[in-house]
């Protein structure tokens, strides 16, 4: 029949048949036959949606960043976004006007608008560190901004695929990353370095204290034996001095015993002793004796004759005399 079509829809497209104006039926996933000169359709897609972006960002350093990334949505609320933007269909099925395509580029506007003002707060070493935290952050400001709310929009979730600093500064990035591995390396080679020098002095000071040890046995060793010597040299002193004084006390017992016994000769001449010895005096005897009185009195004597007989006599006989 001229003018009657059918409109079949899937499960993931909202539709609503509105004649004259007026809403007939709506749903998601509605098949029906139509009546075209006086019937819309307007079909609003209820299933999630990637949005891709890709846009660049100043620092709070005055640094270029690029974020890319993408944003996924669903339409939670249809009639409210068919309310504001028109996607009606053609009897091809494609849309009257460009209005649906105009969803995707006020996500993105709104992703870099929330963006800029959260980048403006980090640096770029920041902003490069910081990625999961920004894309918790970015994706809460936009859950709570207007936009999705007015058009019955639900944000399922926001990723950052990268962030990017301009060439130029990721080389310089990547230079000073370098150099601080390097320094790094550099700090655990000295590290390791001062750890070995610490073994081999833990080593050397073992050693030396061992030496010490031995040294200090060694000395102990040597005074006890010195205090061995010291002991046996006053045990062998105090031996002598005992021994000293048992000869001087034998020495003075002797002593004691002679000087008795010579007691009673002390008033003796000595003439008569030598007579006592000798068993008598000879004539020789006393003519020495004479001579030995004479030599004595020698101031007292005037003139003295002595004839060569007698002179004669006495030296021939003085080695008998003497025997």
């Amino acid at each position: 029949m001229l003018g009657i079509r059918f409109f079949k829809a899937d499960p993931t497209t909202f539709v609503a048949h509105l004649k004259n104006g007026a809403v007939v039926r709506q749903g998601p996933g509605l098949s029906f036959f139509y009546f075209a000169p006086t019937s819309s359709i307007v079909a609003v897609p209820i299933n999630t949606v990637d949005v891709p972006f890709a846009f660049q960002l100043v620092t709070k350093d005055f640094q270029t960043a690029t974020l890319q990334g993408q944003l996924t949505y669903r339409v939670a609320d249809p009639p409210k976004l068919a309310s504001l933007l028109n996607y009606t269909v053609e009897a091809r099925g494609g849309y009257m006007t460009d209005d649906p395509a105009k969803l995707a580029d006020r996500l993105v506007n709104l992703a870099q608008t929330v963006a800029f003002s959260s980048i403006q707060s980090l640096t770029l070493e920041q902003t490069l560190a910081a990625t999961q935290s920004l894309v918790a952050s970015l994706l809460e400001k936009i859950r709570a901004a207007e936009l999705p709310k007015s058009h019955g929009l639900e944000i399922m979730a926001l990723t950052l695929v990268s962030v990017r600093p301009t060439p130029e500064t990721a080389k310089a990035l990547e230079a000073d990353a370098r150099e601080q591995l390097q320094r790094r390396v550099d700090q655990a080679t000295y590290a390791r370095r001062n750890a070995a020098v610490e073994e081999e002095r833990k080593i050397k000071e073992s050693e030396l204290n061992t030496e010490l040890a031995v040294e200090a046995k060694h000395r102990e060793i040597r005074e006890s034996r010195m205090q061995a010597d010291i002991a046996a040299e006053h045990q062998r002193a105090l031996l002598l001095e005992r021994k000293l004084a048992n000869e001087r006390k034998e020495a003075e017992t002797k002593a004691f015993a002679l000087e008795t016994s010579l007691a009673p000769l002390k008033g003796v001449d000595w003439r008569t002793l030598m007579a006592v010895g000798r068993g008598g005096i000879d004539s020789k005897m006393l003519i020495s004796l004479a001579f030995h009185d004479l030599a004595e009195n020698a101031q007292k004597i005037g003139t003295l004759n002595m004839t060569p007989d007698l002179l004669k006599t006495l030296v021939e006989d003085a080695p008998t005399a003497q025997g």
